[in-house]
C-alpha cells in the first residue's frame, strides 16, 4: 500500500497515513481528494495521492520542536542506508555506545548494516577505524 499525504484545510502538510486510512476518511468525510493518479490495475477508479482536510487542525504544537526519536525514524531519516558502508541498512547503530553514556537521540544514532553494527561494537567510531559516510541530524516534520 502506499502512503497518501494529508493537507490541513489550509494546504499546509500535517502527515502520511495508509491508502486504506485515507479512504476511510474520505468515507467519514473529513477529508477531500486534493490530488489523485489513475489506477494501473483496473482503470476504474483513481488512487488518492493526496488528501485535504474539510476543517482546519490546529498544529502549534508541531514547530515547537521536532518528532520524537524512533528505530524506524532513523531508517526513514537515512533512507535505509548504513552509516558506515553504505550497504542496506536494517539496524541502528549508536555513534557512542548506550553503555557509555550515548541515548536514543537524532544525533548520536544511524542507520546500520548487521554487520557494520557488529564490527563496531561497544566502540566509538573512531576506535573502530569506521568513519562515518553520513552526519546525523535531528529531523523536520516535513522529512518524517
Amino acid at each position: 500500500m502506499s502512503a497518501v499525504l494529508v493537507l490541513n484545510a489550509d494546504c499546509g502538510p500535517l502527515h502520511r497515513v495508509s491508502l486504506r486510512h485515507a479512504i476511510r476518511m474520505l468515507f467519514r468525510e473529513v477529508a477531500v481528494v486534493h490530488e489523485a493518479e489513475p489506477d494501473a490495475r483496473m482503470g476504474i477508479y483513481p488512487i488518492p495521492t493526496v488528501v485535504r482536510l474539510v476543517s482546519y487542525v490546529v498544529t502549534r504544537w508541531r514547530h515547537s520542536r521536532g518528532p520524537a526519536w524512533s528505530r524506524a525514524g532513523v531508517l526513514v531519516r537515512d533512507g535505509r542506508r548504513c552509516g558506515y558502508c553504505g550497504g542496506a541498512a536494517s539496524t541502528i547503530d549508536h555513534v557512542v555506545p548506550r553503555s557509555r553514556g550515548g541515548g536514543n537521540e537524532w544525533r548520536n544514532t544511524v542507520a546500520a548494516c548487521g554487520r557494520c553494527n557488529n564490527r563496531k561494537g561497544d566502540r566509538t567510531p573512531s576506535e573502530a577505524r569506521m568513519p562515518l559516510l553520513v552526519t546525523p541530524y535531528a529531523p523536520t516534520w516535513a522529512l518524517v
